[in-house]
């Protein structure tokens, strides 16, 4: 059970509304260690920097899509055992199966819930305290 203030969370979406959205979900069930970024490309680049615990990513996105982030991430021995949530508008069967196979921990429908977005969080990590 980890303390949800601990869990170091990096939110990726090229919309800075939805980011908005995400930090004011994460923080309202007591994620406040959160960073930001525009793409895929800043991201990778914001986790190499400074290690992340979550990065919660939307799928389409400008310079490095949220596949692309994964992919990237899971192949950087560092970085690999980052959990990533894909948060999106699309939940085509196909865009979730290819997530899955380059290990996505949980995926995430837009629009969503904060209840819900803290049960995809407590699906990864076991219940926040």
């Amino acid at each position: 059970m980890p303390a949800a203030s601990a869990i170091k969370t990096l939110i990726v979406d090229d919309q800075q509304t939805m980011r908005s959205l995400i930090r004011t979900s994460l923080h309202a069930i007591g994620i406040t260690n959160t960073r930001e970024a525009p793409d895929g490309e800043e991201a990778l680049k914001a986790m190499i920097a400074s290690p992340t615990n979550l990065v919660i990513t939307d799928f389409n996105m400008p310079k490095l899509d949220g596949l692309g982030l994964l992919r990237a991430v899971r192949a950087h021995g560092p970085l690999s055992k980052t959990a990533v949530i894909m948060l999106t508008g699309r939940a085509d069967k196909e865009l979730v199966q290819r997530a899955v196979q380059f290990g996505v921990n949980n995926y995430l429908v837009k629009p969503f819930t904060t209840q819900t977005l803290k049960e995809k969080i407590e699906a990864v990590f076991g219940v926040l305290t």
